[in-house]
């Protein structure tokens, strides 16, 4: 076998690395049973390294390119010119040329053929580089096929092929190109073929795009195409374009344009039975694949010819569930504000956590509400908590309308039961000592775990665990305290509407809100203004944090005069908040005690920025601010005929804002800081097995599920094959968006807000926390490079507790996550910041420096 070329029907599996993966893919096809593949063969990377790599005008250039990263536009352009200008001027190997003129003797020298790129890091799983590297149509002659496959060489550095690197983090120098040489079709029609649906992702329903001519015209944006979608062979929609132009072949070799006749430009470009036996065709090679694929195919001579096909990389994964009913899956992250991919072992502990119906996918956590949706009374739960997040209601109520795909069970007992327990308002004393004595439960029950598990280990370590996830359990699904939080979500909810009926005003609950006590989350934005009245008195110390590169500043500062006051302002801060984290549902996560370096730009933020007391003053900035509503509220209605009673009954559901608001965030302090001790005890197993050669480094552990963990301690065994496979998905997986709502069909169910009554340019999300307030977007997408100034407004994706400290410097907020009673919401409320959330692409839309408008009270954003 000829390692220079070889013909499709020689290709291996293992041959990845000679081929390409486009190659690779038409090795594969042309096995399969029953489809029609033109013939050719692949001019393998053993050709390309024979005569590209070796010339030392390359090599340089590569060099230089290697220092570049992709903003360096020009540069990288320049470079990318040059070596594509070395490739064209060099010599094709004699072997090279023998083999190519060889294999097309056989095929017929005198036919037309495609020559097209494919290199070695392409049509991956994990990275298609679709449409990066060139191809060439309808090449007649050796010589001409020659130069093609140098152009084709070329295209390996045209400078998106360079940036597509550069992004996806691949090596210039390990990535070779082999190229395709195949013999041409002259289609009356071509086009492309999705086996699920790129717009919806409905593993279910087939989407083809088809045109006359070549493919070309598609591919490049020429015409617009019929789109035809076909479920369980039958055709559902059909959108039929005007096709004006149309690519065809010259017989001297190349193509040309040319316009349709005007009778045929909105005719169907394949009948039906056409369209039903190309779904066919592709749900065959799908399921040789394994996976949803891309697929390239023409159509001459009444037959489907196949000339690609690839994986399709940007669909979001499916949960995984044993049966073939239909699911519904709510993402968690959109409700816990982390919608970042997670670990393995994070998410086992999450999974540990929590009774729920939980799934995941793509590194993210689901929770299956199918048996909700099968049950009237569960429609009717989830309804109701789908109205903190009007994207998810609306997402819901879709998938209600299609009355076929979950089937509804009747109502009986237990479910009028089930509706009790979740619709009815909880009675609850009205005593603030409550909330207190579960606090202090939670603490009582902190301080026991730290002091047991010193003295576990082995795994004996990981069975004390389980059976404390057991305790934590109890605490966060403690019926007293989920009557607290129940209660504290209801009262707002009925302070909002009472006083717009009975007064004629809005969100009233929102200045209520303000300052209540007991919130462990909005006192540590105000705790970490009082390190900073600590520091400002001590400029040695100050210039030390500005120059802080590493966690080496804690010792350092010591030299300095106020360094001890200020390393014990820092260590007490950490002891009581150093748990957290940005996403810091997921144990992996670096937590503050473990890089207090994250806390430094926010302290010398609030020294620039604040006076000192500042934490004081904006407590009780917003206590009267609440006060005084209460206040106004109160003595406005008891002007009415009745006014008494409505007052006593508004001045006990504020009295339940007030006393039990603060708790909501409570529950989750504890379960974090419970997870930094499971996280501390685990990665003092992990240096263990690190020192006795089972893993290659401690953080290793975190691509782990506790199970699979638990398992290496047992038996000292692990295949690091599997470690390196996991950090590959969670790269991958990185780059995916997880969707609000997702079916087992693969289908991303979107939602939609009410415009109405919204300026027509406005950007719309959900308004969570009332007022109108201007200021220049500061667009952050992480919170350690976080530059604010007083009276800028804050967008982001998501805001969890770790960002709260951000908010005593923000005049607005704006999140593209997030629902009327998650994170940001809340504390936005209790600091009085107009806040919009649930702003889908807010990051995109909103230009970091623009002057924005934020109104909270009817849900938009206006760029000024």
């Amino acid at each position: 076998m000829n390692s220079f070329v070889l013909s499709f029907k020689e290709m291996e599996k293992i041959q990845l690395l000679q081929v390409g993966g486009k190659g690779l893919k038409l090795g594969e096809l042309s096995k399969i049973q029953c489809l029609q593949v033109p013939e050719g063969f692949c001019v393998t990377t053993v050709g390309y390294q024979k005569a590209i790599p070796q010339n030392e005008t390359f090599q340089a250039l590569l060099e230089q390119l290697a220092k570049l990263q992709a903003k360096d536009r020009e540069q990288v352009a320049e470079i990318s010119r040059k070596i594509r200008q070395t490739i064209m001027g060099t010599e094709i190997p004699s072997e090279v040329v023998k083999a190519v003129a060889h294999h097309l003797s056989q095929l017929g020298d005198e036919h037309a053929y495609a020559v097209r790129s494919s290199a070695t890091a392409e049509d991956l799983p994990h990275a298609s580089f679709a449409g990066q590297h060139d191809t060439y149509l309808n090449i007649i002659g050796i010589e001409a096929i020659q130069q093609h496959i140098r152009k084709c060489w070329a295209s390996l550095y045209t400078e998106r092929a360079v940036t597509y690197r550069m992004q996806n983090g691949f090596d210039h120098s390990q990535v070779y190109l082999a190229v395709i040489v195949q013999r041409m079709v002259f289609p009356q029609a071509s086009g492309i073929l999705f086996t699920a649906d790129p717009i919806t992702s409905n593993r279910k329903l087939l989407s083809i795009d088809a045109s006359f001519g070549l493919g070309e015209a598609l591919v490049s944006g020429l015409v617009s195409a019929d789109c035809y979608k076909v479920r369980e062979e039958q055709i559902v929609e059909k959108e039929i374009a005007a096709k004006k132009l149309a690519i065809y072949g010259r017989k001297e070799g190349g193509t040309e344009t040319q316009p349709i006749d005007s009778k045929r430009q909105k005719t169907q470009t394949l009948t039906d039975e056409q369209i039903i036996q190309l779904a066919s065709i592709g749900r065959q090679i799908e399921a040789y694949f394994g996976c949803p694929q891309d697929i390239e195919w023409c159509f001459a001579a009444n037959t489907f010819d196949i000339v690609q096909s690839r994986p399709i990389t940007t669909l979001y994964p499916i949960p995984k569930e044993n049966d073939q009913e239909n699911h519904v899956y709510l993402s968690v992250g959109h409700q816990q504000m982390m919608t970042d991919v997670m670990k393995p072992l994070g998410l086992s502990f999450y999974l540990l956590t929590t009774p729920a119906p939980m799934r995941t996918a793509g590194g993210r956590l689901f929770v299956d509400v199918t048996h909700h949706l099968a049950s009237p009374v569960g429609r009717e739960v989830l309804l109701k908590l789908g109205e903190s997040d009007p994207l998810i209601k609306d997402a819901l109520t879709t998938i209600m309308e299609r009355e076929d795909f979950i089937k509804t069970i009747p109502m009986d007992q237990n479910a009028q039961s089930h509706r009790r327990n979740y619709l009815d308002v909880p009675e609850i004393e009205n005593d603030p000592t409550i909330v207190s004595d579960l606090m202090k439960r939670t603490q009582t029950s902190i301080e026991e775990l730290k002091q047991n598990i010193k003295t576990k280990s082995g795994p004996e370590l990981f069975d004390f665990i389980l059976e404390d996830l057991q305790q934590l359990k109890k605490i966060l699904f403690d019926p007293q305290s989920s009557k607290v939080i129940m209660a504290a979500l209801n009262a707002p909810k009925w302070i909002n509407e009472k006083m717009f009926e009975w007064l004629g005003e809005k969100n009233a609950a929102d200045t209520l809100s303000q300052s209540v006590p007991n919130n462990i989350t909005s006192e540590m934005g105000l705790a970490l203004l009082d390190v900073a009245d600590v520091i400002r008195h001590y400029p040695e110390v100050i210039a030390c944090l500005e120059r802080a590169k590493d966690n080496h500043f804690m010792e350092k500062m010591i030299q300095f005069a106020g360094g001890r006051e200020t390393r014990e302002a820092i260590t007490d801060f950490l002891t009581k908040y150093g748990m957290r984290c940005s996403g810091e549902i997921d144990l992996t996560r670096t937590r503050w005690s473990e890089n207090p370096l994250t806390l430094v730009p926010m302290i010398l933020s609030n020294i620039h920025h604040f006076e000192p007391n500042e934490s004081e003053r904006i407590f009780e900035q917003g206590k009267k601010a609440a006060l005084k509503k209460e206040q106004e509220l109160l003595e406005r209605l008891e002007k009415f005929p009745g006014g008494e009673q409505k007052a006593k009954e508004t001045k006990r559901m504020i009295d339940l804002i007030r006393n039990f608001s603060g708790y909501r965030e409570y529950p989750k302090y504890g379960m974090i800081n419970r997870y930094f001790i499971y996280k501390q005890a685990l990665l003092r197993e992990a240096d263990q097995l690190v020192q006795e050669g089972v893993i290659h480094e401690k953080v290793d552990i975190y691509y782990l599920s506790f199970e699979e963990l638990h398992e290496v301690e047992i038996t000292k065994k692990l295949d690091n094959k599997m470690i390196n496979k996991r950090k590959d998905e969670y790269k991958f997986y990185e780059k995916l968006t997880p969707p609000r709502v997702i079916t087992s069909d693969g289908e991303i169910i979107s939602g939609q807000y009410n415009r109405e009554n919204l300026p027509a340019e406005a950007i719309v999300g959900l308004p969570v926390s009332s007022g109108t307030i201007e200021g220049r977007a500061r667009v952050i997408l992480n919170m350690e490079e976080a530059n604010l100034e007083d009276g800028d407004i804050l967008v982001t994706a998501f805001t969890d507790p770790s960002w709260t400290p951000l908010f005593v410097s923000i005049k607005g907020l704006v999140t593209e996550v997030g629902g009327l009673m998650t994170h940001g919401s809340v504390i936005a409320r209790e600091y009085g910041l107009p806040a919009v959330v649930g702003v889908e692409n807010a990051t995109k839309l909103i230009k970091d420096g623009q002057r924005i408008r934020v109104n909270g009270t009817q849900g938009c954003i206006e760029i000024l």
